[in-house]
């Protein structure tokens, strides 16, 4: 697995959609200024997100984007997926090995499959929320307000 550009950028801005959505529709050209991505790029990460049903597009415009679902309801691994198809770690070699004493399955399954399993429990466990709910502390520097 590779944290890819795409998978990055699609992350970043579904954080972004998130906290700014909540009053309604956000323009992917503002999206885009706010995390220095180029628009072109982001509407090919968008369309990707849109054909896996995680945003819906307002038209005209005004249009822009909005979270089809809850971003606690939106996980990591389903965004990953939308953009690359998969976030398994992939073996080349053991594919093709013909290894003496089942040494293939052997590092397929205690290495591969292993790593696989924890990175899709993490995943599928982490959601948009988490990742907005992390960003909004951070931006606010982690510190807790008070009120008298």
């Amino acid at each position: 697995m590779k944290f890819s550009k795409k998978s990055r950028y699609g992350v970043a801005a579904l954080i972004d959609l998130a906290v700014n959505s909540k009053n309604g529709h956000v323009a992917l050209g503002s999206i885009a200024e706010r995390n220095e991505i180029s628009p072109q790029y982001l509407e090919q990460v968008f369309a990707s997100l849109r054909r896996a049903g995680i945003v819906k597009s307002v038209k005209g415009s005004q249009g822009g984007y909005l979270l089809k679902y809850p971003s606690s309801s939106i996980t990591v691994a389903s965004i990953i997926q939308a953009l690359e198809g998969t976030y398994y770690l992939d073996d080349e070699e053991t594919k093709t090995e013909e290894s003496a004493a089942g040494i293939a399955e052997t590092i397929q399954e205690d290495i591969v499959d292993r790593v696989n399993h924890g990175l899709d429990q993490i995943l599928q466990n982490l959601t948009l929320a988490d990742l907005e709910e992390s960003f909004q502390e951070r931006q606010s520097g982690g510190q807790e307000m008070y009120y008298i």
